[in-house]
């Protein structure tokens, strides 16, 4: 057996888990992708009869970035410490960009406004294809300033926040809303390593993220046209 002390592995302590801590993490992975694979093949079925063409593609992406994620961390965080658990930390940082753009996307179709609906995407978008090459090419850099780039993109919202407002069900948006502080709130135990099972209480509040988030768009695609 390899002596993992021996290998090269940046931030190696921060992989330091009790095995008590790998199965909690464990259970919170594989709740998030199994709920993930299920809600949002629903949301997609439902959405077929609901939706236009362009309404219809960028669910697809914006499921396809959830799972894709989902997936990603799944992997990384339970793969046993060694190159490749490197290697795939970079792809789940980055996979967290890709389900924010994502998540935005749909709404953002709903706006009447075609303009302040492709300009904002495009700030979105481009943001956080910033923000995973980054991740992907310089790994372990700009970590904290990383989580702030994160929540930047996350809360960026607020700025066609009125235009939402008149456009999303009140539903919609109190979902939205809670997503995003369960996101927010799940930044405080990321950040808090020395925290027992601070990665499987981290992983809980996305998981929650995730679930308000895709509610809401079950709500706004879905049930508000039904």
């Amino acid at each position: 057996m390899n002596d993992i002390s021996a290998i090269d592995i940046p931030f190696r302590g921060r992989f330091a888990y009790s095995r008590a801590e790998l199965i909690a993490d464990g259970v919170v992975h594989a709740v998030g992708l199994v709920a993930a694979i299920s809600a949002g093949s629903i949301l997609l079925a439902f959405a077929a009869f609901h939706t236009g063409p362009w309404e219809y593609v960028a669910t697809l992406l914006y499921v396809a970035s959830l799972l894709t994620l989902m997936s990603i961390s799944f992997a990384y965080n339970l793969w046993p410490v060694s190159p490749t658990k490197w290697k795939l930390r970079r792809l789940d940082h980055a996979a967290i960009y890709l389900l924010i753009a994502g998540t935005y996307t749909p709404f953002l179709a709903q706006l009447d406004d075609p303009a302040l609906a492709g300009g904002m995407a495009a700030l979105v978008w481009g943001a956080a294809a910033t923000g995973m090459a980054i991740k992907i090419f310089v790994p372990g850099r700009f970590d904290r300033l990383s989580v702030v780039f994160y929540l930047a993109i996350g809360w960026s919202g607020v700025v066609v926040a009125r235009s939402l407002v008149a456009t999303l069900s009140e539903t919609t948006m109190w979902l939205i809303v809670a997503g995003g502080i369960a996101y927010t709130c799940g930044v405080v135990f990321f950040a808090w390593q020395r925290l027992k099972f601070q990665s499987a209480a981290w992983h809980g509040f996305v998981v929650a993220g995730a679930g308000l988030h895709l509610a809401a768009m079950m709500d706004c695609l879905v049930i508000g046209r039904a």
